[in-house]
Parts: structure tokens; C-alpha cells; sequence
């Protein structure tokens, strides 16, 4: 039996909103669709990331998409880097690790396999000896900026590792922007005034087209009800 097939199908526009998509590339993701493909897998994966980002793109793009939601940033070096962990766990906030080795510390193992239980209603999470509320509003991510780590299977089975290192087609567009940038400042801050008003125009549409939708269902809804 053939299963019917689009073939334009694409694995971007399958799971993320183009007003989404557009918000990222403000952030800092690159435009090119290897990028967008990982900023899915990061936001729809049911693993924590962890980024091999030898270019630092991707922590760029992580903390301009967290800094208004309180990023807090560390690496194992840390002293006391767990204190910060359950602080955000608690307060549900987002957080990343950054410079991650080959080895990650075994304390982290609760988090990266979300070993949380719930009672009362309320989920709770045990990190070392102690039990602290989970809030599910918190977020993990990990970066690394060695080009070609080697993890072990432990480790690849607790988080999404994605390769955020920069491809060719990435890299022409950001030398590209450079370009403008030096040569005709102007046209490159007209394109950013002009990105960011189609996205927020993008959305708005989106919220309009949602409003109709819901006034619709509920004219729907009083109709049946009074016949």
C-alpha cells in the first residue's frame, strides 16, 4: 500500500512556526536551514541539549532567547555550581552550562535523566541528599566548545547532542552581513528594522487569526446549546 507523500516536505516547517523560525534568527541563530533544524531539536527535544558549539553560535543565541527570563550562566568550575542549579530548578529559571569536557559530574545525572516525582500535585527532584521542588517552567542547556568531542554512550543517552558548528551555506550568509555591515551600514540596519517588523506583524496575524478561531467555536458552542 503507498503512503501518500508531499515532496516538499520539510522537517523546519513539520515542526516550528515561521514567526518562531524568524524570532530565533533575530536572537542570533543562523538563517541557514542546519540551523533551524537544531534550534527544533533544542526546543522540541525531550532531552536536555547539549551543544558542540566550537563558533559560539549557539551560546550566542541562547542567551539573547533567555536573557529576559533571568539566564543564569556557569561551568563545572564553578564553586558551589549546584547551589545555582537548584536555585533555577526552583524558581524556574533558565540555565547554562557552558564548557562542558568529555566527562560530565555524575551530581548532574538527576537533571539530565529529569528524575522527578510527583506529590501533592507538586514534583520534586533529588539532588544529592537533598529533595527540592521542581518547577516546570526551568530549563537546561549545555555547551561545548571542543570541535569534535567524543562522549560516551552514558552520555548520549541522557542528552540531545547537537552539532551547532557553523556549515558553509551559514557561514556565507553571516560574512555576507559583515559585508553590508562595513560597506552600507544603513541597508543592514534596514533589513533588521524590516525583519523585526514582519515578525512582529507575523504574530499579531497569528493572535487575530486565534481570536476569530476561539469566537467562532463559542458561537458554535451557544448555538447547540440553545437548540
Amino acid at each position: 500500500m503507498a503512503i501518500p507523500c508531499n515532496p516538499d516536505f520539510k522537517f523546519s516547517n513539520f515542526l516550528s512556526k515561521p514567526t518562531q523560525v524568524r524570532e530565533w534568527n533575530i536572537q542570533g541563530l543562523p538563517t541557514d536551514l542546519f540551523s533551524t533544524e537544531n534550534g527544533i531539536i533544542v526546543h522540541r527535544g525531550s532531552r536536555w541539549p547539549l551543544m558542540v558549539d566550537p563558533q559560539g553560535q549557539a551560546i550566542k543565541w541562547i542567551k539573547n532567547m533567555e536573557r529576559k527570563q533571568g539566564l543564569v550562566i556557569f561551568d563545572l568550575q564553578t564553586p558551589e555550581y549546584m547551589k545555582l542549579l537548584e536555585q533555577c530548578i526552583q524558581q524556574g529559571k533558565p540555565c547554562l552550562c557552558q564548557n562542558i569536557k568529555e566527562d560530565l559530574d555524575p551530581s548532574l545525572n538527576p537533571v539530565l535523566t529529569k528524575s522527578f516525582k510527583k506529590l501533592g500535585g507538586v514534583y520534586y527532584i533529588k539532588l544529592g541528599d537533598r529533595e527540592i521542588e521542581y518547577n516546570s517552567n526551568f530549563r537546561f542547556y549545555m555547551t561545548t566548545k571542543l570541535s569534535n568531542p567524543n562522549y560516551s554512550p552514558e552520555i548520549s543517552s541522557k542528552a540531545n547532542i547537537i552539532n551547532f558548528a557553523v556549515k558553509e551555506q551559514g557561514l556565507e550568509a553571516q560574512l555576507l552581513g559583515i559585508v553590508v555591515r562595513n560597506e552600507k551600514a544603513e541597508l543592514e540596519e534596514e533589513k533588521d528594522r524590516l525583519v523585526l517588523s514582519i515578525a512582529a506583524n507575523k504574530n499579531k496575524l497569528n493572535e487575530l487569526e486565534d481570536q476569530i478561531l476561539r469566537s467562532i467555536m463559542t458561537s458554535i458552542s451557544l448555538i447547540i446549546a440553545f437548540n
